[in-house]
């Protein structure tokens, strides 16, 4: 289960950056996953609460936004969601598309909140 080194990673991420903010306090974490990055988000969301839990980071969120598998068509230029596996563009029927996106594993933001 990889989704445990990752929610390992996303923590030591989250805190070396508020070692480097002094004076702020996480509130919350936000990641990016395609489609195709072969990542469970649930088990993900699961190991990451496994992981918090009774630490300094148990009330800090972890959003998840998922990201859609996208082709993009050499002929008429569109970019679509591909659905079923199917790669031809839907608009002019071309079967050569070209990948866009869907493969992501971002760190998309940190909340920090300053502690009075």
């Amino acid at each position: 289960m990889h989704e445990l080194g990752i929610a390992n990673s996303v923590m030591e991420a989250a805190r070396a950056e508020v070692q480097r903010r002094p004076g702020t306090r996480l509130s919350r974490i936000g990641l990016r996953i395609g489609d195709l990055a072969g990542i469970d988000p649930e088990a993900l969301s699961f190991c990451y609460q496994a992981l918090v839990k009774e630490t300094d980071l148990e009330s800090v969120a972890l959003e998840i936004e998922r990201r859609e598998w996208r082709q993009e068509c050499p002929r008429c230029r569109r970019a679509f969601a591909v659905v079923d596996c199917e790669t031809a563009c839907p608009a002019c029927g071309e079967t050569q598309t070209k990948f866009v996106a869907g493969d992501e594993l971002e760190l998309a933001f940190l909340e920090l909140e300053g502690i009075s």
